[in-house]
């Protein structure tokens, strides 16, 4: 699997990961949302130079002008409910692609809150075959959900390539993708990559519970 990191490369999208982790701004939910929702649309950006594309014909009112526009069949997937500013910036950048989504849930199997699993409740998906299927999902913690999310899709069709992006991202969640995608055909976009997960496999320094900090605390 080939990793981008977006952190090693100064640009405006480093303020915005500054914002979301920071304690003093995370009040602001609709700041937060946007600020997740502009990172998302940069990281389209990025990943749009990756698809395939060729000259188009367009007619102009004074002539025919030639355009290379993307191939790719694309479809947005993101995961419930934490994903959905994210979803929403890919989307204003790909705003032709269909939209996938399923809903994943981390729970506690103990009372100290050490042994973490992951539950697939829902999804609905267009026909996913041969189609460039891109996840985006704003934390990548241990992994786990992403795979059993990735897994999910794959009822609905075998996609021609997959494209992997998230906001922050552990190290061991990188290193869970890299041995689940051993080949270079999958590419993970990161806005940063954080070094450990605590006991609870929260990302440290990371931000928090990004679901609770977009719209609010839950049962």
């Amino acid at each position: 699997m080939k990793i981008v990191n977006f952190a090693e490369t100064d640009s405006v999208l480093n303020q915005y990961v500054a914002e979301i982790r920071d304690v003093q701004v995370q009040g602001d939910r609709l700041r937060f949302r946007r600020n997740i929702e502009r990172i998302g649309e940069i990281m389209a950006y990025e990943m749009s130079k990756e698809l395939a594309y060729s000259v188009k014909q367009v007619q102009t009112p004074l002539g025919v002008a030639q355009v290379r526009t993307p191939d790719d069949d694309v479809v947005v997937a993101t995961v419930f409910r934490a994903g959905l500013p994210l979803h929403q910036g890919f989307l204003n950048v790909f705003d032709r692609a269909g939209n996938a989504f399923v809903s994943a849930y981390r729970y506690y199997k103990d009372k100290e809150c050490r042994t973490l699993d992951v539950h697939i409740e829902y999804i609905a998906a267009p026909d996913l075959s041969q189609k460039t299927l891109m996840i985006v999902d704003p934390m990548l913690a241990t992994g786990e959900s992403m795979e059993l999310a990735y897994k999910a899709f794959l009822t609905k069709g075998r996609p021609a390539r997959l494209m992997i992006a998230c906001v922050i991202a552990s190290r061991q969640g990188v290193e869970h993708l890299q041995r689940l995608f051993p080949d270079d055909d999958v590419t993970l976009w990161c806005a940063a990559i954080d070094p450990v997960l605590n006991e609870r496999s929260y990302i440290v320094p990371g931000l928090g519970d990004a679901g609770d900090l977009a719209y609010g605390g839950k049962l």
